[in-house]
Parts: C-alpha cells; structure tokens; sequence
C-alpha cells in the first residue's frame, strides 16, 4: 500500500501561464502540480474535514478513484478547510479511510489559500472537476445527485454526473452536462478571515 502525498499550496509557484504550470512543494520536497495531466484525465476533489457531506461522500470518491485509476485518471484531493495541517490532513485521510485502495495512489494538497478551488471556480465541498489529456476542463460539480439541497439526500443517487463525465472524457466524447451545481459546504475565501 503506498502513502498518501501531503502538500502545503502554500508554496506555489506560477512557471508560465498555463494551468500546469501551478507547482507544489510535498512534504517530501518534491514539486508537483495538481492541475497537470499525466494520463489520459484527472478529477480534482474539493473536500473540507469538517463537512459532514464531504466526509459522507469518502467511500464513493475512493470507488471512482479505484474503478478510473486503472483507466488513466489521476485523483487529487484538495483540503479547503478553514485552517488543517498535514497531520490533520494525514489523519482525516487515515479515519476516512483514502489510503487503504491498495495500489492506488491519492495526491493530497491544502489548498489553504484558495489559489486551485479559485482558479478551477470550485465554490462547495464536496465538488469535482474533471481536467483531460490536454488539461482543459471538462466537467465541474457535483459528485453525483445523492442530495437535492442541503439537508435533503435521496435514498440513493439517480445520476452519476462525475462517472458520466469520465467516461465521455475517457471515449472523446463531450460532456453531454460539463457543469452541475454541487451541495455541501461553502468553500470559505482567506480574505473574509481577514475582516
């Protein structure tokens, strides 16, 4: 079972103008971008520790990240909590259990100063956005339509919206709906902490 990679986006660094061209410094000092492709499509998941529908949808993105990991998608995880740390991090990935998928690999970054949910319009946790070969996004929303609105979940998910996408993606074909309004929770900007 590998480990899961823990990076502060405190550290960013813009090399071009480009998407990929976001880099980030791991714990283990190796510099790496969430917003590069490296096969055939990545899903960027914007999650926050203390939401409750967040953390309700951890086994669901674990079984997208499994059933796509061996079709080429990549999967982030990026932590919009208000204020968490690498070892809160490292423990909410232990308690939900996002590193225990055997071969597969999570990528784990804070996104402490908003620079990626800003820069990918990512505005709730939990939300996805599903970036192609080329990097150019395909799809952003919801994960599925498990809730209607904020305390109102169905007894199952009727759509797969994020498993729809990918596997338009995955074909080269369109999205047939490239954009979902997600519900959970509100992602929070550092600048009203600031006020």
């Amino acid at each position: 079972m590998r480990t899961a990679v823990v990076a502060v986006l405190g550290a960013v660094a813009l090399l071009g103008a480009g998407e990929a061209s976001v880099r980030v410094r791991d714990v283990d000092g190796t510099l790496r971008s969430p917003l590069a492709v490296m096969g055939q499509a990545a899903v960027l998941f914007f999650i926050a520790t203390d939401c409750p529908i967040s953390n309700f949808f951890a086994p669901e993105i674990q079984g997208i990240c499994k059933d796509y990991g061996t079709r080429g998608v990549a999967c982030s995880l990026l932590y919009e909590d208000v204020q968490v740390d690498t070892n809160a991090v490292s423990k909410h990935m232990a308690d939900f259990q996002y590193r225990s998928l055997g071969a597969f690999h999570f990528t784990a970054f804070i996104d402490g100063d908003r620079k990626i949910s800003t820069r990918m319009n990512a505005t709730v946790t939990p939300s996805a956005v599903v970036l192609d070969h080329a990097g150019k996004v395909r799809y952003r929303g919801r994960i599925n339509n498990f809730y209607v609105d904020l305390g109102k979940p169905r007894r199952q998910a009727t759509v797969q919206d994020l498993r729809d996408a990918l596997d338009a993606v995955l074909a080269g074909k369109p999205v047939a709906v490239p954009e979902t309004r997600p519900v959970g929770c509100y992602i929070v900007s550092p600048d009203v902490l600031k006020n």
